[in-house]
């Protein structure tokens, strides 16, 4: 018995260990089977996601790629589209703010970043970077001198910081407005280009090409002197502004018919009108020559209107007061233009001041449509050529954006941040371009020197002190 048992449990495992390379066939094939027929209707899930990732790559560029603009509804197209949503905002680091905030967009052939004004070149990365980066010359450079003391500009950074801060609604409106001065005065800002690309371009355009760069050249032998510390006393009767924008007929004509010096030749006065052309793109028949419109050897405007600004950080209020005070003769105060301007403890932005320049002054009327202009790709003479036309010419003040460093401007005592002045005059004898310094140092330390009012300044100087701002741009 115990041997049929045997046998009869010998055979079961026989049978069992049969069947087990059979088990083990029916298991191998899963594997394959994964990927097979059952998956393929789950790859279809899948391929969705890899056709998705590359979607916010063109976001990260798509200010740099986007098309040029060629009508107001395509700027607001463009800047509406690619304003970043407030999450994005909120998670982006400062380098992603930065891009962002101070993206660029092309105004048919010009660049216009935002914050940074009309650009020759779009700015890179790393250059943005460096434009939100505290400015390269400080106090601590100067041995035996003081650290900055702020004035009232707003910068870079902290302009990216406001703008990051604001939900998407009210940062598109601020970008539109400011926008709405570009595209405005994108015609300026094309014929400054060209003016920079002539590299020594006359004041008078239809002047022979000689006699201007001989005049530019005697001024840029007298533009690297001192200061001079003393008001503006050479100021010649005939061309102070007491009364506004009204005391210069010559420049309201259309940007083709200016050069002529002939008054009757305005035809509209429009509110978006640019200068004119440097070279006559519309050449005039030889039969009716025009007499040239004469830069005079010296010009200043705004006699009288100096002011003094009220808190350390009001330059902005001040001179945006001084400049509507001589539009209009009506002296609004410094709050109510902090206000309008939303100067706050760390400044004023420039797009703010160029903004109610355009809305509540009447100087865009002789000088176009005032924009924010860069001028890192300026040198020293077109930055002095372009005051003389526009204070000599149009009789409109320049918005004046410098880092208030001692070397540049001797009568301080101390250094300081970055600011903003009245340009109202120059003299091309001397090189020299006429300022209203609206910052008494010694009303905010007693340490300090009397400093505000008229001040002459060589235009080396005030050129050198632009680019010590890390804005590097004017607005005119």
């Amino acid at each position: 018995m115990l041997t049929a048992a045997r046998g009869a449990t010998l055979i079961l495992l026989g049978a069992l260990l049969a069947q087990a390379p059979l088990t083990a066939q029916a298991y191998q094939p899963r594997e394959p089977e994964y990927s097979g027929p059952p998956s393929i209707t789950a790859s279809p899930t899948v391929e969705p996601t890899t056709t998705a990732t590359p979607v916010p790559t063109p976001t990260t560029s798509q200010p740099v790629d986007e098309p040029a603009a060629r009508s107001w509804s395509e700027v607001v197209k463009q800047v509406t589209e690619t304003s970043p949503g407030d999450l994005q905002v909120r998670s982006a680091d400062k380098s992603e703010q930065a891009e962002s905030m101070l993206r660029c967009f092309k105004l048919e052939t010009e660049n216009y970043c935002l914050g940074l004004g009309f650009v020759d070149k779009v700015p890179t990365g790393a250059q943005l970077q460096s434009i939100v980066s505290p400015p390269a010359l400080r106090a601590a450079d100067e041995v035996g001198v003081e650290q900055d003391i702020p004035t009232g500009d707003l910068t870079p950074a902290d302009f990216v910081a406001q703008r990051a801060a604001m939900p998407k609604s009210t940062r598109v409106t601020a970008e539109l407005d400011e926008m709405q001065a570009a595209w405005n005065g994108r015609e300026k800002a094309r014929e400054l280009r060209e003016l920079v690309a002539a590299g020594t371009p006359p004041v008078n355009p239809q002047e022979p090409t000689g006699s201007p760069a001989a005049s530019e050249q005697e001024a840029g032998q007298d533009v690297g002197r001192e200061a001079a510390p003393t008001t503006a006393g050479t100021e010649t009767a005939a061309t102070p502004q007491a009364d506004g924008a009204g005391a210069a007929p010559t420049p309201t004509g259309s940007p083709t018919a200016t050069p002529t010096a002939t008054p009757t030749v305005a035809p509209t006065g429009v509110p978006t009108r640019t200068v004119p052309t440097v070279g006559p793109s519309k050449p005039v028949p030889p039969t009716t020559p025009a007499a040239p419109v004469k830069v005079p050897a010296s010009a200043y405007i705004m006699k009288g209107f100096q002011t003094s600004q009220e808190k350390g950080y009001w330059c902005g209020p001040a001179t945006f007061q001084s400049i509507d005070w001589a539009d209009d003769n009506q002296k609004d105060t410094q709050a109510s233009w902090a206000k309008d301007l939303g100067s706050t403890t760390g400044g004023t932005a420039i797009s703010a001041m160029v903004k109610q320049t355009n809305v509540k002054t009447a100087w865009p009327k002789s000088a176009g449509t005032y924009i924010v202009q860069n001028v890192s790709d300026w040198n020293a003479q077109t930055f002095f050529t372009v005051h003389q036309k526009h204070l000599g010419v149009y009789k409109a003040p320049v918005i004046e954006h410098v880092q208030l460093l001692k070397r540049y401007f001797p009568y301080l005592a101390f250094n300081h941040s970055g600011h903003y002045q009245v340009g109202r005059g120059y003299d091309k004898a001397n090189g020299t371009i006429a300022i209203f310094e609206v910052f008494n140092e010694r009303r905010f330390n007693s340490r300090g020197n009397v400093t505000d009012g008229p001040r002459n300044i060589p235009a080396s100087a005030l050129f050198n002190a632009t680019l010590a701002n890390s804005f590097q741009n004017i607005g005119l």
